[in-house]
């Protein structure tokens, strides 16, 4: 059955979440790729069916020229959706599983590569719901690496960036953000320990934003930037849930928000200092949380548990 698509043209404020249809029964990152566009204050606008991905569409974030990005990172595939609510068609990216892009000030883009080696660490008692692809002609999932590349996708430089597998041990780079000067990227795996640092400058890792002690029971979740040049983070803790965190520029918690419940493991690419954009991937949520008060202000539902990858708001 071909599903219509909805979308409306972007306008500014719209929010955007990347939350796959769930319909494959032999396969529970699988389904028809969907992203939701929703207005400042989360009530629907439409919906946009997307063409030519198989997976969870994740890593949402507006490029300079008003372009929506997203990623597919099973199925390869690089999305850019125009203004007007158009899939682009495809760009000749390499074969890798990217997940996360930031743009940097000479028109190149920072891919952030989501799968790292060859061996899966989950128990056998939680086995993975999905299968991981190979790369072309390979036994590996991938490198974790950053890739620069043009927008047309020809590689301009590959960075060695050291990931640690997160605790399934086969996540890379599944989220960044470039510093306001361009030339440091900060970026983590997701359910680690630690929020890296890298030199794009000198090509060359940083020591650590942030490491959490195994004793802690932390794990990073997600990152971004406010407007205001305010980074923030998700931080994540394996028996008391899920807190956003300001940090300073030594990586030190400034305030710290508790959403509630378990599952905020979404961080949005937002346009306003006084709020952050997160989603809930155990329960489909999207919600914008007041900064100042610590309340959830607006939430939307999106009807699918373990779907939610990605969330954006269009500048203008």
């Amino acid at each position: 059955m071909t599903k219509a698509s909805t979308i409306q043209s972007f306008e500014p404020g719209d929010i955007f979440a990347g939350a796959v249809l769930l319909n494959d029964p032999d396969d529970d990152h699988a389904g028809d790729g969907r992203i939701i566009q929703y207005d400042s204050d989360l009530n629907e606008k439409g919906v946009l069916w997307t063409e030519g991905t198989t997976h969870l569409i994740g890593g949402l974030k507006f490029a300079p020229d008003g372009t929506l990005w997203a990623f597919d990172s099973q199925a390869y595939k690089v999305l850019r959706i125009s203004p007007d609510g158009k899939q682009l068609p495809d760009a000749d990216f390499p074969k890798r599983s990217f997940s996360n892009v930031n743009f940097a000030p000479d028109g190149t883009v920072l891919l952030g590569e989501h799968l790292v080696g060859a061996e899966i660490k989950l128990p056998p008692d939680r086995p993975l719901g999905t299968k991981l692809p190979f790369l072309p002609g390979e036994e590996r999932f991938g490198d974790g690496h950053v890739f620069r590349c043009t927008v047309d996708g020809d590689i301009v430089q590959e960075y060695a960036t050291e990931t640690d597998g997160g605790m399934p041990g086969f996540l890379g780079v599944t989220g960044s953000a470039l510093s306001p000067d361009g030339k440091t990227l900060i970026y983590l795996s997701e359910l680690g320990p630690r929020v890296f640092r890298y030199d794009l400058e000198n090509d060359k890792q940083l020591p650590d934003l942030i490491t959490y002690s195994k004793e802690s029971g932390l794990m990073a979740m997600a990152i971004s930037y406010l407007p205001n040049e305010t980074l923030m983070t998700i931080r994540g803790h394996f028996r008391k849930g899920f807190d956003v965190v300001t940090l300073d520029a030594e990586g030190n918690a400034t305030r710290e928000y508790s959403p509630g419940g378990p599952g905020w493991a979404a961080l949005g690419q937002g346009i306003d200092n006084d709020y952050a954009l997160i989603g809930n991937f155990r329960t489909g949520t999207v919600a914008k949380l007041d900064l100042k008060s610590g309340d959830i202000v607006a939430r939307a539902e999106t009807n699918v548990e373990r779907a939610l990858a990605g969330i954006a708001q269009f500048p203008g």
